[in-house]
């Protein structure tokens, strides 16, 4: 989605997890660069969840272990029943891809059947900021 409004927010492994305030049915691209402990996986896992994320991309360190967890984090959010398109959350790890290919992904492919996901939520798990260098690499792909 071209046009979408870009929010960026780093967390560092031992972040809180704020409030995503004005963000329902939304987009996420988890750029993992730390180490992150299993617990902070699932929590912020249901905070995406519970936050109305509705197509997450995991990108970087352990990102399939994040896809899994996002997975199974929508899936006890309507207790493991089966949900109707609309509420569906699709989750996708890109592994063995530069991150380039996963913004590209993210901007281009990553669509939702029901929902206009007109917000992209770019969560950096990282010792250290990198705002301006990963929105500029956002809106380039």
């Amino acid at each position: 989605m071209l046009n979408s409004a870009l929010k960026y927010l780093h967390l560092s492994p031992s972040s809180d997890l704020p409030a995503l305030e004005g963000m329902r049915q939304f987009k996420t691209v988890l750029v993992i660069e730390a180490d992150v402990h299993e617990t902070m996986m699932w929590d912020v896992s249901r905070w995406l969840i519970a936050s109305g994320c509705l197509y997450a991309l995991a990108w970087g360190k352990d990102c399939d272990q994040w896809r899994e967890a996002i997975d199974d984090a929508a899936q006890e959010a309507v207790n493991y029943e089966d949900v109707p398109e609309a509420k569906k959350v699709f989750v996708t790890a890109h592994e063995d891809e530069e991150l380039e290919e996963a913004f590209w992904f993210a901007r281009h492919r990553a669509i939702h059947p029901a929902h206009d996901l007109n917000t992209t939520l770019i969560l950096h798990l990282a010792d250290a900021p990198r705002r301006e260098e990963l929105e500029a690499t956002y809106h380039d792909a």
